[in-house]
């Protein structure tokens, strides 16, 4: 309704401004047509003498003449005066002797005269021109009148022609405002315009209200929008709307997921250290929506609960074992045996006591140490055996301890599921500072990695293990090489010698330039000596440090 109005008033005002100077162009043709038939009038031969040698009368050679000229041409009038103003001819033959009602003097004196005007047979449109002898000498003058009906008439019937060009134009108009509206319900769902603000409103307050990442793309793979929560986690920026995701995002499995070209729902990606779930949902337009779940603290609640379960099986078998040790110690005192009892609760306190105390002697950070620790119990709970390297020794104060915690955990976790059900299982753990980098190293005498699949293994997804009931596999060694790569280092896996696998990680700077020029210069017995109540402190640090105050 509001195009067809607006066409209706386009229309309506564009007739207007065609009326107005179409009349003004009728008026001008017909007195420039008055004007041409006085100029010929003028032009006859012989009319300046018959004015000059006859008088006037409705039967003289002059009102003949003119007569002759008004039925030829269809004027009202053509009236021929003397240089006195007095009529020889008129349509009315009693007005022929008198004066003329209207100032001939502007074509008495030699000029030409187009008007509209009033006069004795009503308003018409006149031309009057000066009428000489053949010397050029005025003599008189010839006034020509077209009837102003007739010019009202041409105008009037020129009307229902210009309305009939006017209606079918709005008929277009109307056909073509329709069919857009049509065309525009279909697109907006025949939504109203106040229930499209509404929307639009409710959509900005619930995309930035929203804790999942949205991420909209048209067909060509463009960002189209996204919210607060969908640049925190992916790094973008609000410029990059508007950009190909591909340019926008570095190359890896993270933009496969979101383009589309890793199918599949609830699929796993990195973006720097958070692990994200994203769904991608195609559009009718070819574009496609993608949501984004930030599942980065749910993996690392599932890793410490993997980690406290191993932890309750090796405090069940650790509390099964220690009451087969005080049977047995029960029965060597009701034996009388003391000295064989006394020593073997030395031997039994003494192997755990110097598991802990080799760890904290190479390494000197509590988190890592506790780990270790940890990590070497659920280990022997589980048929393995997590052997410290000799080349291990790292300095206290790490710059981001956690992130090493990490690479570290998740390495020996992988190398535990590596060794599971092998026979002799053994793994051997080194971390060690050069300079200001750290390297750990974690090696397995498993089946080891095929030289095809080491590029694939710290592919996010990439695993061959069955899913923890927790949620999805494939997200450690992924984690492990882009902490890696956030410092400028890098993640590697190769072969052991003798069979299995060796994962070496190097990050850069991850200790401060005093803590790396201290490394390796304090006597063995300080260190041990200093870092003894750092063991207990790390008891308190989490559940890897819990595993150390089971032990």
């Amino acid at each position: 309704m509001v195009q067809l109005a607006i066409a209706t008033g386009v229309i309506a005002l564009a007739t207007g401004l065609f009326l107005a100077p179409l009349s003004a162009q009728l008026d001008d043709q017909a007195m420039r047509r008055a004007l041409a038939i006085a100029q010929t009038t003028a032009a006859e031969p012989h009319l300046d003498d018959a004015l000059e040698s006859s008088r006037p009368s409705r039967h003289g050679p002059v009102q003949n003449e003119a007569e002759r000229i008004r039925a030829a041409t269809g004027a009202e009038y053509v009236v021929i005066m003397d240089k006195r103003g007095v009529r020889w001819s008129h349509t009315d033959p009693d007005e022929i002797g008198h004066h003329v009602s209207t100032d001939p003097s502007v074509a008495l004196s030699g000029q030409e005269v187009m008007q509209i005007d009033e006069g004795t047979l009503g308003r018409s449109a006149r031309g009057k021109v000066p009428l000489r002898d053949e010397d050029g000498k005025v003599v008189g003058a010839v006034s020509v009148g077209i009837a102003y009906e007739s010019v009202q008439e041409r105008l009037l019937s020129t009307v229902p022609q210009l309305l009939a060009y006017a209606g079918g134009v709005l008929a277009v108009g109307a056909l073509a405002a329709y069919l857009v509206a049509r065309r525009l319900q279909r697109r907006t769902h025949d939504l109203a315009f106040s229930d499209i603000s509404a929307l639009l409103v409710e959509r900005e307050a619930m995309l930035h209200g929203i804790r999942e990442g949205f991420l909209a793309l048209d067909k060509n793979g463009h960002i189209r929008l996204m919210n607060d929560e969908a640049q925190r986690l992916l790094d973008l920026r609000a410029e990059d709307t508007g950009r190909p995701l591909d340019a926008a995002l570095p190359p890896g499995r993270t933009t496969d997921v979101l383009t589309g070209r890793a199918s599949g729902a609830d699929l796993l990606a990195v973006s720097g250290h958070r692990v994200l779930v994203a769904n991608r949902m195609p559009t009718d337009d070819g574009g496609a929506v993608v949501t984004l779940r930030d599942r980065t603290e749910l993996e690392r609640l599932g890793r410490e609960l993997d980690g406290t379960r191993g932890l309750i099986d090796a405090l069940r078998a650790q509390d099964h074992e220690h009451a087969n040790r005080l049977h047995t110690l029960l029965g060597l005192l009701e034996l009388g045996l003391h000295e064989e009892a006394a020593e073997f609760v030395t031997q039994a306190v003494g192997v755990h006591r110097a598991t802990a105390e080799q760890v904290t002697e190479r390494i000197h950070d509590p988190l890592l140490a506790a780990l270790l620790v940890g990590k070497a119990t659920v280990a022997t709970e589980r048929g393995a055996s997590l052997s410290i390297s000799p080349r291990t020794h790292l300095p206290d104060r790490l710059v981001d301890p956690h992130s090493l915690v990490t690479i570290l955990g998740n390495l020996v976790d992988n190398a535990l599921d590596a060794t599971s059900g092998e026979r002799d299982a053994q793994l051997e753990a080194e971390v060690r500072a050069e300079g200001g980098t750290a390297i750990v190293r974690v090696s397995d005498n498993g089946p080891g990695v095929p030289e095809e699949r080491r590029s694939e293994i710290f592919t996010e997804g990439w695993t061959t293990k069955e899913p923890p009931r927790h949620g999805q596999r494939g997200i450690g060694l992924a984690l492990v090489r882009r902490l890696a790569e956030r410092y400028g280092g890098s993640a590697q896996v190769g072969e052991r010698p003798g069979g299995g696998a060796v994962f070496t990680v190097t990050v850069p700077d991850a200790l401060s330039e005093e803590l790396s020029g201290a490394c390796g210069t304090a006597p063995q017995e300080t260190v041990t000596e200093t870092h003894a109540p750092r063991r207990a402190e790390a008891r308190t640090q989490g559940p890897e440090g819990a595993t150390e105050a089971g032990q």
